[in-house]
Order: C-alpha cells, then structure tokens, then sequence
C-alpha cells in the first residue's frame, strides 16, 4: 500500500488504518496470490467508495470506474463485473474482522471516559438476505435465507460514536441469545430493543450490577419496588 498517501480522498479513509497489519494479512492469507489486476488495496478502495457513494449494485460500481479521479484512486482503468463478482466471493473475511478489531483498539486507546462520564452502549441486530438456492446452510423460512448482524454501538459525549463489537448469527436464532456475549462491560449503560427480552438474564445482569435499559412487552407484569420522584 505505498501507493496511499493522506492528501487523496482515499489517503485519508485509509490513515486509520494499520498499513503493516493490512500488509501481513494479505501476505498470510495470500489474498494476492493468483491476483494480477484486482488486488486486495484495490478492492478494498472500492468498497469503501461504494460504501461512501452507496453504490447498488457491482454493475453500477463496474460503471464507476469510467471516472478518471476513481481510475487514479484505485489504480484500475477498468474492471468487470464478473471480475468484482469473483474478487468478492473469494474474498476471506478474516482480513476485514481483523483490520475491524485493531481499528476498535485504537479507539480505545484515545478514548477514556470514566463513572462521571459513562458512555452508552446501544445493541441492535439487522436482518441481512441471502440467495436460498447459494445458502440453504442460512435457511430460516421456507423461501429466504439470511444471516443476522449484532452491532453493538458506542455513544458518548461530544459526537463520538463508533461500532465496537459486531456478531454474525443464522437468521432464525433468537437475539436474546446474544446477550451473554454482547454485555460484559459495568461501567456502561446498554440499551436494546425488546428482541433481546430475556428477563431470567435480566435479574443475572441487574445482580451482576449491569445498568441497562429496554422495552418490554406490552403484556409484561410490573411491580413497583419504590418510587424516587419526590415531586
């Protein structure tokens, strides 16, 4: 990746990045063996102008690349759409779980927050489609497969935000499974949606001295304890 530098566009979606551990990831995993066109950088650069441009579709990425700014930034004149197609399906995610991993740790590393400035953590999952006929191995209805992702999300003051912990499950397990590995942080407040309702975990976390907060059902049986408004 020497080619990068932070006065281009793509040089500073990529400062964050660690270049040596991208470098040693491509190396070990030999993601550049058979490549002599669409290397990894390459790749990479595109998605993240996909991502940034919300590009539909790999043909109207393909179409993309008639741009002389976009062919400079990726070092490609041109690339088809069976070649991204092949380039994507042969791609081993291990190299985006741990360029994700090491950018969380230096956001760790620069952010410090303590009690008086607890941070919130907000658990969600989404649903994302797969083609049942390439993955009956996701099968969760009759006619669709799917894998769910569980994002837990950051928020504190000042603007900051940022994905910390992300887990891919079949579509058909329930979220409340996730729970268990999701909240393991006391010095935070975690909010979810109802889908991860579980209220035996709930006792265990409010035990555990967990600070959460979620909606319940609408036939869910409260009992006040006390009441602290003093109005």
């Amino acid at each position: 990746m020497d080619k990068i530098t932070r006065k281009t566009s793509f040089g500073q979606w990529f400062s964050p990045i660690n270049l040596q551990l991208f470098d040693d990831q491509v190396k070990t995993l030999k993601l550049d063996y058979y490549t002599k066109k669409l290397t990894t950088e390459s790749f990479l650069k595109l998605l993240l102008y996909a991502q940034l441009e919300e590009v539909e579709s790999l043909h109207a990425l393909s179409d993309c690349l008639f741009d002389d700014q976009l062919q400079k930034g990726t070092n490609l004149d041109s690339i088809s759409i069976s070649q991204l197609s092949r380039r994507l399906n042969g791609m081993n995610p291990d190299l985006f779980q741990r360029l994700f991993l090491d950018l969380v740790s230096q956001i760790h590393a620069k952010t410090h927050y303590t009690k008086l400035v607890m941070p919130l953590k907000i658990i969600d999952s989404s649903t994302l489609p797969l083609n049942l006929t390439n993955h009956k191995w996701a099968e969760f209805r009759k006619t669709k497969a799917g894998v769910k992702l569980h994002l837990r999300l950051v928020f504190m003051k000042k603007g900051i935000s940022y994905p910390e912990k992300a887990i891919l499950t079949n579509a058909k397990d329930h979220n409340r499974g996730q729970l268990e590995i999701m909240v393991d942080d006391k010095e935070c407040m975690y909010v979810f949606t109802r889908g991860y309702l579980d209220y035996e975990r709930f006792d265990r976390m409010t035990d555990d001295g967990y600070f959460f907060l979620s909606r319940l059902r609408k036939n869910a049986v409260i009992r006040e304890v006390y009441d602290s408004y003093k109005g």
